[in-house]
């Protein structure tokens, strides 16, 4: 008899399934094994069908269609990010926020978040005010509990992913949202101001009436791995689909050197962040793009 479940882990080759209140490991069919490489033709976040072995274990014999996939680590069927950044130690740095919104956004989530920890730190008081009408932002500190509860409230539905640069305190925010998960906490280099990587499993941790997962990996992420290129990198800045239909270039412009281009001039009138602009330069020039502007 087959049944349905989600994986929930990917650890040593297998594959760790939730069918009701169950987590049976499986491993894949070898037709699946055949089509694609281990770890990416089933990956955490999955729906798949499963055939139940005598030995209590299983086989993935299918996966479900997908809505969505992180690349890295791969996790299907998300429905939320939240980039998590420190306001100081590590220091938030505008590209770094912006090339984690654009690989949000080509993942095409229901709904990104940005999390801005040790709001303790910070001398004003709406630390990224001026990102608020393009994302929901929440600011939160575990030494003070900001926002904490608003974050527990987020996480008890759906499947939320925290991605964020190293050092920025995600494993210590699950940790105050909930003292159970016990997620190990890396220290911060005073020398390099540079987190130590912790989090070393991608699993979905099941809290509330969902299912979070703290991973590592996401800024490492290569722009044309993403598919990503110089003809499709600015719709990931949304607030540039309000203008681009105004640029003499239609179709191709790239919002970078060309003439009467609506988007540039939307940046001129402030109507346009020249920081958010700035990052969409810089990685426009990462995924090919001659440096002409």
């Amino acid at each position: 008899m087959k049944e349905i479940g989600r994986v929930i882990k990917f650890y040593n080759s297998f594959f760790f399934v939730k069918v009701g209140e169950k987590i049976i490991p499986c491993k894949l069919r070898g037709l699946l094994k055949r089509d694609k490489k281990i770890g990416s033709a089933v990956c955490v976040g999955d729906f798949v069908e499963i055939s139940k072995l005598k030995d209590k274990s299983g086989v993935i014999e299918n996966v479900q269609s997908r809505r969505n996939i992180l690349i890295r680590p791969p996790i299907a069927n998300v429905d939320r990010v939240v980039l998590t950044f420190a306001v100081d130690a590590p220091k938030l740095h505008p590209l770094l926020l912006n090339r984690f919104l654009v690989l949000a956004e080509k993942s095409a989530l229901d709904e990104i978040i940005i999390c801005v920890n040790k709001i303790d730190l910070a001398a004003e008081k709406n630390f990224l005010a001026e990102y608020e009408s393009l994302y929901k932002i929440l600011r939160t500190s575990t030494m003070t509990g900001a926002g904490v509860d608003e974050l527990k409230k987020i996480l008890s539905s759906g499947v939320t992913v925290l991605a964020g640069p190293s050092g920025v305190g995600k494993s210590s925010l699950l940790n105050a949202v909930d003292k159970n998960l016990k997620l190990k906490v890396g220290s911060v280099s005073e020398k390099i101001l540079r987190g130590k990587h912790t989090t070393r499993v991608s699993e979905l941790l099941e809290f509330g009436d969902g299912f979070l997962v703290d991973t590592p990996g996401f800024s490492a992420v290569d722009l044309v791995e993403a598919g990503l290129d110089k003809k499709n990198l600015w719709h990931c800045f949304k607030e540039f689909a309000a203008f681009a239909g105004g640029c003499k270039f239609l179709n191709g412009c790239t919002h970078s050197h060309e003439p009467d281009c609506a988007v540039k001039a939307a940046v001129e009138r402030g109507e346009i962040l020249r920081e958010r602009y700035e990052s969409y330069l810089a990685l426009l020039e990462e995924v090919g793009a001659e440096k002409i502007y």
